[in-house]
């Protein structure tokens, strides 16, 4: 076997492991406020979810053909520059996983590989018209047309419910809230899984196994990917599930199911589009418009903060960590650069899981009240984690799924 093979099928395997981090990472999207509400049992909403994120990711292909050729040089690109990016996107990923920050992956993913881009070849290799226009625009407008939508639809939901008794109204919502989890984790799979085929569609190009002129990636990358992220969130993201659902807002069912609606929407219209959107952001958006719209409710400011901030750094953090993974690979070189590579990767994500043992956050306790227990690096005490027998539930109000 070629080194060119080989560092091809290490590409493939770390895009893989990528694509499983994103699942599980980004779980709290779809689930969050199902959960947070009753509306579904922790393993049931992550089970859902994953489903309809191995289906969803076979519905478009637009954001894996951006990924792709829209936002680096095609001719420029090395599987050493995709190999470092990787690595740090996931490392991002594994970061803000262990303080329970719901921050992007797909803009860590796109970070890493644009700061490798950057130290190997120079800013030129990048398409900056493209990383504005598919990246950070859409990230800008999406996170607004969230809060906006999710705050007026959560204003009407209970202006037209206000004649009706609570105990009624929330079990209904409950009960819609199910189909739009449904939605919100088959919009989800359109949209993220599709990062990581374009990663892989990129590095299948750069070495030749596949052609610039083609417009969608094989099909054993698209099953790939989307078995690897079902995957992941199987697994559940517990600690930004905990992070959406109960430390922004206090949701209820009507509120989580005028978020997910909202969300949905905006994901399934910017997959369409082609457009590389931040599915977590959006989902914050519309729990915060969620937030606001509910009369009488209150948003954690604070929260948000840490969430914004997190925002805020991970394009450049993430780079960094794929600029300085690419220089590591790149000064070593050969077979031993990439082993080094892969070697840094499993021993910081090995690092970070025996971290995250030390005070588990798991269905049983994903509901706890926030501040009563360990909310992950944004601000709140970092005790055990109390775990409840059973959801606490309205008085006179049921789940009606419990299984």
């Amino acid at each position: 076997m070629n080194f060119e093979l080989f560092l091809l099928i290490i590409v493939v395997i770390t895009a893989l492991g990528f694509d499983f981090t994103n699942g599980f990472h980004d779980t709290g999207n779809a689930t969050a406020t199902a959960i947070a509400s009753g509306a579904l049992k922790p393993k049931a909403a992550v089970a859902l979810c994953a489903s309809l994120n191995l289906i969803g990711a076979f519905l478009s292909t637009q954001v894996a053909a951006t990924i792709a050729k829209d936002l680096v040089v095609t001719h420029l690109v090395t599987l050493e520059v995709m190999f470092a990016g990787l690595i740090g996107g996931i490392v991002w990923n594994l970061m803000t996983w262990l303080f329970g920050i719901p921050s992007s992956s797909s803009h860590a993913l796109i970070g890493g590989v644009v700061g490798a881009m950057i130290v190997a070849v120079g800013i030129h290799g990048v398409l900056w018209g493209g990383v504005v226009s598919k990246v950070l625009i859409p990230a800008v407008v999406a996170v607004l047309a969230a809060v906006i939508i999710g705050t007026v639809a959560t204003a009407l939901v209970y202006r037209l419910t206000a004649g009706l008794s609570r105990k009624r109204t929330l079990r209904e919502f409950r009960r819609g809230q199910v189909c739009s989890t449904a939605l919100i984790s088959l919009a989800h799979g359109t949209n993220d899984a599709q990062k990581t085929m374009g990663v892989i569609f990129l590095a299948l190009i750069s070495y030749g196994a596949a052609s610039k002129t083609q417009t969608l990636p094989p099909m054993w990358v698209i099953v790939s990917c989307a078995l690897a992220m079902a995957a992941g969130t199987y697994l559940g993201g517990w600690r930004v599930i905990r992070t959406l659902g109960k430390g922004l807002v206090d949701i209820e069912s009507p509120q989580g199911m005028a978020a997910e609606t909202s969300s949905a929407s905006i994901i399934l219209l910017s997959s369409h589009f082609g457009y590389t959107l931040s599915t977590t952001q959006v989902v914050t958006g519309s729990v915060l418009g969620a937030g606001v719209g509910k009369p009488g409710a209150g948003v954690r400011w604070g929260v948000l903060r840490g969430m914004a901030v997190a925002w805020l750094i991970t394009l450049p953090l993430a780079g960094a960590v794929g600029a300085a993974s690419y220089t590591l690979i790149h000064l070593i070189g050969g077979y031993a650069g990439v082993a080094v590579g892969m070697a840094v990767l499993l021993t910081v994500a090995g690092l970070i899981w025996l971290k995250s043992r030390k005070v588990r956050i798991d269905h049983t306790n994903v509901t706890a009240d926030w501040g009563t227990s360990l909310t992950d690096g944004l601000g709140v005490d970092r005790g055990p984690i109390p775990a409840p027998d059973v959801l606490v539930d309205e008085p006179g109000v049921t789940d009606p799924i419990r299984a």
